[in-house]
Parts: C-alpha cells; structure tokens; sequence
C-alpha cells in the first residue's frame, strides 16, 4: 500500500509534482478555498479544506500522513512564521495510538535566508542571515521545523531554493515593458532552478535527504541578473533592458525588486548531485528556455 503525502500549498510546483509523486504516494491536499478543490483533483489530489491562518481548521489534517511537502509561503507581514507555528502544533496535539506523527518532513524554504554574500559562493554551511523581513520568516520556519523535528525524531530536511523559471514564468512583460536593470559594475549575482528540475529535486528530497540536512535546490548558472534580463531578452528578440547606476536605481526600479538587486551571491549545488543523485535535465538558464521554447513549438 502506498504511503500518503500530505501537500501544503497546492500551487503550480506542487501540481507539477503530482505525475512523479504518483508513482510512491497517495496524495492529499491542504485547500484553502474550496473553490480551487475541483483543480486538485482534476491532478489526483484528495482536497482536505483548511486555513494555515485559521487553527481551528486545521485539525482533519493530523495523523493522516506518512509525510509533508510543504510549499506554502509564510505570512506577508512580521518576523515570524505563524503558519507553520498552527501546522507543527495541529500535527502533535491530536496524536493518539491511532494518529501518528508523519515520519519524514520536507520544507520548501528560500535562498533568501542567506542575505547577502557579496557575490561568493554560498555552500549550505554557509551561516544565515536573512536581511528583510520576507527572509527573516522563512528562517524562522526552519528554526520551528527543525526544533520540531529533533523533539519528535522526525526527519526534517529543507530545499533552499532561488528564483524558479520556465517559459510560462519569465518576466517578459517586464522586458517589454522596457524596466532597467543595474549596470555591470553595480549588479547581483542571481541563481536559478527550472520548474521542472526543482520536481525531481522534490521527489529525490523525499526518498534520500538526510535528518537536519540542507539542500541549495538550484542549477549551475553563473549569472548576474542584467545578464539573465539580456538573455531572455534575446531569447525572445525583444529589446534588453537599459542598464542604471545603483545610485539611480530607487528612481526606477520598485522596492520589491531592489530587494533582489541588493543581495548578491553564487549557491552551490555540490550536495543535491551527490546525496540525492540528481542529474539536471536543465543545468543551464540558457538551456532551460531553449528546450522550453522547442517543446512549445512541437506542441503546436
């Protein structure tokens, strides 16, 4: 009998999972909004409906699962991870002889926790340090997931991961839109993981991540963000984007974006290849929207 995995955040990753995760799990669905529970089905998601905000509704959820992918953000506002908090403590507060603690738990956290490395190589013993607020939270639910995991023995592993892309999630309209970005001398380090790699990292995650173990979910792009801007640009031949000064930027570039540009560094992926055997189907940005553009094409 297969082992049922409990999904928390139900969007597009976690969708694009499904085909993979069939083969091992059962697949049960957190869903906010009973709205979107056709959809999850439609993927082969038994929908349960419940609120990371709300407590209360969050008790069908415990002692149903050998393990959780969780995928879900954090709130958008304050330090903490209040989310996870009503999870973690929904999970344990019901377990009886009957409900069990799921035994392997996989986290879905961000590159962001590092904060700026001034354009080094960032391994996973890197020590953290989140910058804004956004990051802050996510290292929060690291701190509350793996304190949680050593309480209760169970296998807690996290993927870092940085900017996701495929073709139906480039900023093309950013580009065409004609936003700036920082002149070489002033510009950031970015990392990148194509939708569907990050799928087999998730897949390999939950059958050989070790206990406590960190994982940069990213590919071997070597890219500053000007540059990964030029090459969707010319991917797409439309115009690059025009290049500013750092000193100019706050007059043309937003806040939420700035956020990005101000930290600068390069993951390494040395420990997905080598624990959880991953060989990327896209290891390059480059490569990544080249295949994408040709399967679009085939498909028409």
């Amino acid at each position: 009998m297969k082992q049922t995995l409990l999904l928390i955040g139900c969007g597009d990753i976690a969708l694009r999972s499904t085909t993979l995760l069939h083969s091992h799990y059962r697949l049960v669905g957190l869903c906010r909004y009973p709205e979107n529970a056709p959809k999850l089905r439609q993927h082969g998601i038994i929908p349960i409906t419940g609120d990371l905000d709300k407590p209360r509704t969050l008790n069908k959820i415990s002692g149903i699962a050998h393990a959780i992918l969780y995928l879900a953000p954090p709130p958008n506002h304050g330090k903490r991870d209040t989310r996870i908090t009503n999870l973690l403590a929904s999970l344990t507060k019901r377990v009886t002889v009957s409900k069990i603690l799921p035994q392997r738990f996989l986290y879905i956290s961000t590159s962001g926790v590092y904060g700026d490395c001034n354009g080094a190589l960032t391994p996973e013993t890197r020590p953290i340090n989140p910058r804004i607020n956004r990051s802050i939270r996510r290292a929060d639910a690291e701190k509350q997931l793996r304190n949680w995991g050593l309480r209760n023995h169970i296998n807690v592993s996290i993927l870092r991961v940085p900017g996701i892309y495929a073709i139906e999630r480039l900023p093309l309209k950013r580009i065409r839109e004609g936003a700036p970005t920082l002149v070489p001398e002033d510009d950031c380090y970015t990392n990148s993981i194509h939708a569907n790699d990050l799928v087999y990292i998730i897949f390999a995650a939950l059958r050989y991540a070790k206990p406590g173990r960190v994982y940069n979910a990213c590919d071997d792009s070597n890219l500053k963000m000007g540059e990964y801007f030029d090459l969707i640009a010319d991917s797409f031949s439309m115009p690059r984007p025009p290049r500013i000064a750092r000193a100019n930027a706050h007059e043309h570039i937003s806040n939420s974006m700035l956020s990005f540009m101000e930290e600068s560094r390069r993951l390494t992926n040395t420990r997905i290849k080598n624990e959880l055997y991953i060989e990327l189907h896209y290891p390059t940005v480059a490569q990544g929207i080249s295949e994408d553009k040709a399967t679009k094409s085939e498909k028409r």
